[in-house]
């Protein structure tokens, strides 16, 4: 999540008049006529592990935390902080001294985004009463059984969840070449 100061950039400052009337303190809508607040649904957490997992997926032997940093464009303290959680895990293995690194600790076809989207940013449900390991009751809900809201949100958590939890990350790794594959 970022702040856009939009007061010194070349993008008009929303009005009062374009903004929804609404506030909340959950964090999904703030509006103010500097401050806009952008929201992401995929953290650079979860972005940066991907990245990473994709490097290590098509490097052959141990990879060095600084070299995946500085070829994927990843700030190297938060990457070093994403492999400790993954390795933690048991999603990768890392070896210190001469010839160290870090390599998947299973084949890249047995690892799912979905399995690292969850590891590093929690649960995929939009909303906590959606949720299959998170759930938290809604404080507003009389019903839920009843509300549509929670219906959808269950429905966007099983697409998200089908579509993720599908895809690994050697297919993941492979789709950013599908498209030079068709120039072909």
């Amino acid at each position: 999540m970022s702040f856009v100061d939009l007061s010194r950039s070349r993008v008009r400052p929303a009005r009062a008049a374009d903004a929804p009337a609404v506030s909340r303190r959950d964090g999904f809508a703030q509006f103010s006529s500097r401050w806009r607040r952008v929201e992401e649904m995929l953290s650079n957490k979860a972005k940066y592990g991907l990245k990473a997992l994709m490097h290590l997926a098509g490097a052959e032997g141990q990879c060095l935390a600084g070299d995946m940093a500085a070829q994927n464009n990843i700030p190297r303290k938060f990457l070093d902080a994403i492999l400790l959680e993954l390795r933690n895990a048991g999603i990768l293995n890392s070896k210190k001294g001469k010839g160290g690194g870090y390599n998947l600790a299973r084949p890249a076809d047995k690892i799912t985004v979905g399995q690292i989207i969850r590891i590093l940013d929690g649960p995929l449900a939009p909303i906590a009463c959606a949720s299959r390991t998170a759930y938290q009751r809604c404080n507003d809900c009389p019903d839920e059984d009843a509300c549509a809201i929670r219906d959808l949100m269950l429905d966007v958590r099983d697409a998200m969840a089908l579509i993720l939890d599908r895809t690994s990350i050697a297919s993941l790794r492979n789709r950013g070449h599908r498209a030079a594959q068709i120039l072909r």
